[in-house]
């Protein structure tokens, strides 16, 4: 997706046509967060197939693979997709991983809570269809969904059997969020959560089919594309604010993750946004 920041209704009509069609698991290479109104969905995802009515929100993460098919119920469907790359909420895209890494969909108590986040939903279609659409409103609206959706999310959710990586992983987070800008081993986080850097891994591995050291890179780049394309720091600035010492190791880095230099990032980035 070459955009930063997607949005479009799937409806009854778009459901119908899809019926009887073929729809492979596949990955994504950007954050999918789906507000279901009406309708249900077949999502396959995390090893587990499961059928999830409306209201309900679900996320998928980028790069993890799932296949979702959205359906009718009652005779309608009514949905809307938000598609966003991970540098445009660079700073709750952690949080949401955190808040749905156990579990993709949530079903949501009360038609309420949807008529404000559908409301929120077609205030952000409404911009984007603009001539010239003002990525700070729709990202202030996107927070402002994102805020409700927590609120309201219920916090029972987690299986006894998942409680333990489910808790490691989140305290790992949030020390993550306090430290990723700093130059510190994996065995710092290991020991803030009293515990050995392979137990650590295996967690990480278990929650996001990840090793700790990906997360914690993954974390410093998500930044890292943030402050491309919102800040007019140099690559130099940017680099050692997040711990790398070199520039010329932190272009290697950012670029064997993401395809591109630094710098043709944030040339890239400004022409898609202006």
């Amino acid at each position: 997706m070459e955009q930063l920041f997607n949005i479009f209704r799937f409806t009854t009509e778009d459901a119908k046509a899809l019926e009887g069609k073929s729809i492979e698991p596949h990955v994504h290479d950007f954050e999918e967060l789906i507000i279901g109104s009406k309708g249900k969905i077949s999502h396959f995802i995390d090893f587990e197939d499961e059928t999830v009515y409306a209201p309900f929100v679900s996320f998928v993460t980028r790069g993890k693979p799932h296949l979702l098919r959205p359906q009718t119920h009652d005779d309608e469907c009514d949905l809307w997709v938000i598609r966003f790359r991970s540098e445009f909420m660079s700073e709750v895209i952690f949080k949401m991983y955190g808040y749905f890494h156990n579990r993709a969909n949530v079903t949501l108590p009360t038609d309420e809570i949807f008529a404000r986040l559908t409301t929120l939903c077609q205030m952000m279609y409404d911009e984007t269809q603009r001539p010239s659409p003002g990525l700070v409103v729709i990202k202030q609206l996107f927070m402002t969904l994102l805020t409700i959706i927590n609120h309201e999310r219920p916090t029972n959710i987690q299986s006894d059997s998942a409680n333990s990586a489910s808790e490691t992983y989140t305290h790992f987070l949030h020390i993550l969020e306090e430290n990723f800008r700093r130059n510190v081993k994996i065995s710092f986080y290991a020991e803030k959560l009293f515990m050995s850097e392979r137990n650590l891994n295996i967690v990480c591995h278990e929650v996001m089919q990840q090793s700790a050291g990906e997360i914690i890179e993954t974390r410093k780049l998500t930044e890292a594309k943030n402050l491309l394309i919102n800040s007019n720091k140099t690559i130099a600035e940017i680099g050692f604010e997040l711990g790398y010492n070199e520039k010329a190791y932190f272009s290697k880095v950012f670029k064997r993750k993401t395809g591109h230099t630094p710098t043709a990032f944030r040339k890239e980035m400004k022409q898609l946004i202006s």
